[in-house]
């Protein structure tokens, strides 16, 4: 069977990590440990998770005339990722996250957006060949809105599949909602995309998503797995016990293999629990894109998932 077709819309950064006893509270400063530098950013990071889960990826984004962005380009390169609609913007500089880890795996993350925040309905538009020719297209909200917006009305008029990890959490229009085939929130994303200050049950939420527009929804709940909707029935699907050491990017490697596991025709349910075991490999390694399983990996733990 040949690789699944996908096209990542999105942002790329790199992540400066510190790992503290504790998460600093206003006005503390916290000793940690030495600085690690690490490609990040939530688009970036979806992207190299479908390609090491067994995908062609391509990558539309924006990064700076800088160090940072033409060390972001080499590492995508070679991670196997189509990089033809990477520009390099002029006028602002790569983006940046700044992420405190403490000794549980929590982690505090302040992101300076730099040449994501110009990624234009233009530059999708320059993309609408290789959309054309994808299975499905990725999209996240660290990237302008309006642009988010365009993506996925082009997916739409193309034939090709949307799957929208709503984070940074924001309320989205409906028209939006509309166009995105599978939703991807947590529970927290979720209660904001309904405006819900005392949220209810995983599976209410979905559903209500559902209502909103939205295809499907996999809502992730972290270590107790992912509930999963398609609009009539709703399920919970859970994932290896493990314990975390670092839970950045996790919700990424969920959302890229997700993607990839139903490009290839799995069911949303088993789609669901694959990229769950993908997600309990990640965080019990540091970093975003240092911690994103290869095929194999995910493939062994999830067989001995089905055995049992």
């Amino acid at each position: 069977m040949p690789a699944p077709s996908l096209v990542v819309i999105g942002s790329t950064n790199t992540d400066l990590t510190v790992v503290a006893p504790h998460l600093p509270g206003p006005g503390e400063t916290v000793l940690g440990g030495d600085l690690v530098r690490a490609g990040g950013g939530k688009g970036a990071n979806q992207a190299v998770a479908a390609a090491r889960a067994g995908a062609r990826v391509s990558f539309v984004g924006r990064v700076g005339n800088d160090d940072f962005g033409a060390a972001t380009r080499s590492r995508m390169e070679r991670e196997g990722l189509e990089t033809a609609h990477l520009l390099t913007d002029e006028h602002s500089p790569s983006g940046v996250a700044l992420i405190v880890v403490d000794a549980s795996g929590e982690n505090l993350i302040a992101v300076a957006p730099g040449a994501n925040a110009r990624l234009s309905p233009q530059d999708v538009e320059a993309a609408r060949d290789t959309i054309r020719q994808a299975d499905m297209v990725l999209l996240q909200l660290e990237v302008p809105l309006e642009t988010v917006e365009a993506a996925a009305e082009l997916a739409s008029e193309l034939g090709t599949e949307v799957m929208l990890n709503p984070a940074p959490a924001r309320q989205l229009p409906a028209r939006l909602l509309e166009k995105v085939d599978y939703l991807t929130p947590n529970a927290g994303e979720a209660a904001r995309l309904l405006a819900l200050a005392d949220p209810p049950e995983p599976e209410e939420m979905a559903l209500t998503l559902t209502k909103h527009g939205a295809g499907a929804v996999v809502l992730t709940l972290g270590a107790d797995g992912a509930c999963a909707c398609d609009g009539t029935d709703c399920w919970r699907v859970s994932g290896p016990q493990v314990e975390a050491l670092d839970t950045v990017g996790a919700g990424d490697c969920f959302c890229g293999v997700l993607a990839t596991a139903l490009a290839e025709g799995r069911s949303l349910g088993e789609s669901a629990e694959f990229a769950s075991c993908a997600a309990a490999l990640s965080v019990q390694r540091k970093g975003a894109q240092p911690s994103l399983p290869q095929r194999q990996e995910i493939e062994r733990i999830h067989a001995v998932r089905k055995a049992h």
